[in-house]
Order: structure tokens, then sequence, then C-alpha cells
């Protein structure tokens, strides 16, 4: 199949040279020749070589094609018959937060005991010397809290206290929805027994009403706003460490899907300065208690667009500010519970040796945006020229949000939007056709698609069968026609996007999560491996816009393009998660070479 395109897209090729005689082709700046150019046009045409002028694609065809367009001074690269492909779109990431992760006391993502998680903390007190006297808080990140051995093991603000400090210790969730802090962390909070849960947030307590430490989504905020906040220029080294890492996994574009204005303005300080090597999307967020009196709020990212976007898109990456994220609720997930449901929960009404799984009262929290306030909100969002990304993890969640796209395409059927829904890990079946009706864009973490701790021992039983066979509906989803995108939510997970994509088509973890979690998850087909790569390249670029620049290889798009250490499209799908970015070019200008 891939010789026939192949052939086909050589013979386009000819007709186009013999008909381009009368004048002389351009002279091109680098070719790359003797490969495999997957383009991901609509064809799923492949190519022997591409050339490239000014940072845009102006040949694709065969190798003498592109060798006619070399001059003296071209760059040429030997692919050797290597695979090269359109460069990834993120179409849902954190990556300030995600630079400074890897410069933070990092639990990198880790399954720990107690004693682990303690002594892991204790290593990252005693590295940075302080003792607490300073008022030096002690921040960890990454800390992979459904997987906390043993499983189900209720953390509490005990196991910080017994630390080696006197510090203020905030340990915040790798799902970003969840922290634990110490007694000290919230006397400064003034969090106790009788502080009322924040809108779109939760205080646990234990059952003498006082606060276990665990604190979700929206009551994190009590804590994060005393936490000292990075300057500047520690914003700058991280938007640096996030570009790096990203070239590194062959991310051209990404979507900063809860961007604060020190997101926008640290990448934009790289932009002024060429260092900007990934074309920078960003969604500043309203929050569930602006929704009802928006107008402060849209002030506030109007004016953002107004000082950050540069306009139209460019050869060199910039700055666009064109989205606006909003949290229709939190994550399905144990200890969570913070995801809206159609259903309740399920809950235990046996032992645990012999569980009675029964529906319970909880269907999770009153939703973040209840419809009377999401569906004008909308109106006011679109009107304005952005596109809504909502945050929605439960099936109920999911209906609220598709029924008020529902009423914008009702009240504004000639209104140009592009809504789309992050994460969808449960969607009612009657939900699925409606993203393509209502032209809904699904952006999927698709290396959530996998048993693990959080999908089965933090899932199945609370779900119940019928709903754990829909979880993470990725392939029925494209099945009922839905543009399936791809976004990572890094640093919700390790930046691994080879990782995602192999889960993806497989619906499998890795080996080394252990024979528990070896089968393949149930909720229907996985993707196709076409399927996936569209996911996150073109279907990517359409959900930001951005599809007649890049998310393809066609003629007269950016030259955003990456080279990998194997072909993807065939053999073993197991193997994507080992795929190398060998070279990573954004506009015709490498950012990243492998050692």
């Amino acid at each position: 199949m891939h010789s026939l395109r192949l052939i086909s897209l050589l013979a386009g090729s000819a007709l186009v040279a013999s008909a381009a005689h009368a004048a002389p082709a351009p002279v091109a700046d680098t070719v790359l020749l003797h490969g495999q150019i997957h383009t991901i046009d609509a064809q799923g045409s492949i190519a022997q070589a591409i050339a490239i002028k000014d940072g845009r694609i102006v040949y694709l065809g065969s190798d003498a094609g592109a060798k006619a367009m070399a001059g003296p001074a071209t760059q040429t690269i030997d692919l050797k018959g290597g695979v090269v492909m359109p460069g990834l779109i993120d179409a849902h990431m954190h990556p300030l937060e995600g630079g400074a992760g890897l410069l933070a006391c990092d639990l990198q993502y880790k399954r720990l005991t107690v004693p682990e998680f303690q002594a892991a903390l204790s290593a990252c007190a005693a590295k940075d010397g302080s003792q607490g006297n300073d008022g030096k808080w002690l921040i960890a990140v990454h800390w992979f809290q459904q997987e906390m051995q043993p499983l189900g093991v209720d953390m509490t603000k005990a196991m910080l206290d017994a630390l080696p400090t006197q510090r203020p210790v905030a340990v915040f969730s790798s799902f970003g929805h969840s922290a634990l802090v110490n007694s000290k962390a919230l006397a400064l909070a003034g969090i106790d027994a009788k502080t009322p849960d924040p809108v779109g947030g939760a205080i646990h307590h234990d059952d003498k009403g006082a606060p276990t430490g665990l604190l979700e989504d929206a009551a994190q905020d009590l804590v994060r706003k005393l936490v000292p906040t990075p300057t500047p220029a520690d914003d700058v080294v991280a938007a640096r460490a996030a570009l790096a890492a990203m070239a590194a996994q062959g991310v051209t574009t990404f979507l900063d899907a809860d961007a604060p204005r020190e997101s926008i303005h640290a990448f934009s300080v790289l932009s002024k300065a060429g260092e900007l090597t990934a074309r920078g999307h960003f969604a500043p967020h309203i929050a569930p208690e602006e929704g009802p009196s928006p107008e402060p709020a849209l002030a506030r990212i109007v004016e953002w667009r107004r000082t950050y976007d540069q306009g139209a898109a460019q050869v060199q990456p910039t700055i666009m500010v064109r989205t606006i994220k909003l949290y229709m609720d939190g994550v399905i997930t144990a200890p969570a519970f913070t995801g809206v449901m159609l259903q309740p929960y399920l809950e235990n009404h046996g032992t645990p040796e012999k569980p009675d799984w029964q529906p319970g009262t909880n269907k999770g929290p009153a939703p973040y945006f209840p419809p009377a306030v999401l569906a004008p909100l909308l109106e006011r969002i679109t009107a304005l020229g952005f596109d809504p990304h909502m945050h929605a993890d439960g099936d109920g969640a999911v209906r609220i949000a598709l029924d008020a796209v529902a009423a914008l395409r009702k009240n504004q059927p000639a209104r140009d939007v592009r809504p789309a829904i992050a994460h969808d890990e449960i969607v009612d079946p009657t939900d699925f056709p409606r993203y393509k009706a209502l032209g809904v864009t699904p952006v999927l973490s698709l290396q959530w698609s996998k048993q693990a701790a959080d999908t089965v021992a933090g899932a199945k039983d609370y779900l119940g069968p019928k709903r754990y066979a829909f979880m993470e509906p990725s392939g029925l989803l494209a099945k009922a026609g839905a543009r399936i995108t791809f976004g990572s939510d890094w640093p919700v997970d390790p930046l691994n996007e080879w990782f995602a994509l192999k889960v993806g088509v497989t619906r499998r973890n890795d080996p080394s999560a252990g024979p528990e979690y070896s089968q393949p998850l149930s909720g229907g087909p996985p993707l196709s491996v076409m399927q996936a790569v569209r996911a996150a390249t073109i279907n990517a670029a359409w959900s930001l816009r951005a599809e007649h620049q890049v998310g393809s290889l066609e003629r007269g798009k950016f030259a955003d393009l990456i080279w990998i250490d194997r072909d993807i499209f065939a053999g073993n799908p197991d193997a994507i998660a080992q795929t190398r970015v060998l070279l990573t070019m954004v506009g015709g200008k490498v950012v990243y070479r492998a050692p």
C-alpha cells in the first residue's frame, strides 16, 4: 500500500516538474533525500524527498526532483531510508509547569510506598538545606497519588509531619487535581475544621472533622497562594527547559491549556529573543466563580490577547492567544471522585474480602459551570473570537458541555467556532455521535487508555462494569466520526509522546507496569496507527485553526517536520513507544538533533 501511494505521488511530481519547464525551479535552502516521507495529507501520500525554501515546503516527490532544486549553498540531509513525518502537535499541555517540574523536587511519577515517599521528600529537604526558620516551603511535584503502595493507602498530613523539617510542605499530584500538605501548611493557610469548601474544590476531613491535609481542585489554591511565586527570570528558565524537552520529543506546536499570564509572558520573552522553538498557543482560563459575571475575566483575557498575540502565523514560531479554558469538573478516579457523573459512583456495602458494590449517592461535585452559566458564557467567549476548550472528565460534565455547544450552534448557526472537550474519560454512548454532529473536538490523553492503578483500582469498582466498558473511549468516538485529537496533559504524565501514541493503538501499558496491568484496557477498539498519528498532527492542527500552515507535509506549508528512527506505520505497534527523534525542524530550522 505504501508503494502505491508513493508511485502516485512521484507520478504527480513528474507532471508538475514537466509543466514547470518554462520557469526555473527555486533554489532550495534544504533538501532531504532517500527517505520515507509520510506527508499525512488527505491521501496518506509518501515521498522520497522534500525541498524547503524560506522555511516552507516547496517540493515533495522523487530524489531526482529534489536534487534538481539544489544549488551550491543548499544543505542536503541524507535520510538513509529513514522516516520523516510532520512535527507533533500537542493540543493540551501545561508547559511552564512542566518545565518548572524538570527543575524541582521531582517524585518522577513513581509507584512509591509511604516510607519511599517520605525518603524522597527528606532527600529534597536535605539537599535544600533549609529547616524552615526562613519560611521557605518544601514543594514537591509529579506525585503519582493513585499508585501509592499499597493501593488505596490513606494519605494524610501525618506522613508529612513526620519529615525531618519544620518547613511547610506541599506535595502536588501529577494529575494536578490534588495536593497533600502538612500541619504547618494548613495552619498558614488558615484551614481548620470550620473552613468551608471553596467553589470547585474540596477539603478532606477525618471522622473528627479535622482537615486531613488532602486538598482537591480549587482547595489547593488556599495553599498555592502562599507559596512564593517564581520570578519572571525563573519562569523564562522553566519555559526554556520545556521547549528543549518538547523539541527532543518532536513537538513543534503546543497548546498551553490553562495559561497564566506568567506562562504567556515567559514564552513571549523567548519569542522576542528568537528562542521560541515551537509554535505557542495559549488558553487562559476563566475560574468557576467568575462564570456568573464573566466580563472582568473576559476583559482580562482580551487584554492579554492584545498584548501578546503576534497575529497571523509566520515561518518563525510565534505566540497566539485565541482559546479560553473552562474546567467543568475534576477527575473521575479514587480518591478524588470529583468527576461530574450522570449516575452515582458505586460504594462497597460489603467487606474488602467479599465486596458488594452498589450505587451510592455521590455523583461528584456540582458542575463547576452549571448549564445556566455555561451556555451564555460560551456565547460571550465565541462572540469575542475565542474557541472554548472545556475540561470534562465525567459523563455528566461531558453532557453539560455538549448541551451548551448545541445551544450555541442553534442560536449562532453562522458563527465559526471550534469547541473542544478535553479528556472525555467517561462518555455516555448516546453522546458519541454528538461530537461529529456538533463539530466538537475530543482532545484525549491517549496514554490513559491502558490498565493502571488509576484505571483499575481507582475506577473499575467505583464505576461499575457498564461504565468501565466505555472508559477512555477513543476508538468508539473515532468510530462515531469524532475528530480525535491528542493532548499529553504534561506534566500530569511524563512528556513521552511516543508512549502515548503506542498506548493509543494497543490500549496496553508498558511491561514494566507488572503483569496485573498487562492486558489491554476495555472500552472499545484501539485506534489505528494512522488515526493516532493524525490525532497528534493534522487533527490537532485543525483544533488550533492551524491546518493550513502545519499538521501535514504539503507544498506551501511550514517545514515543521521530524525524522524518527523507525517506521511506526509498519511492524509491531508496541515498538512505537521506543521511538527516538533524530531531528526536529520548525519553519525549516533545525531545533533539535539527537546526540
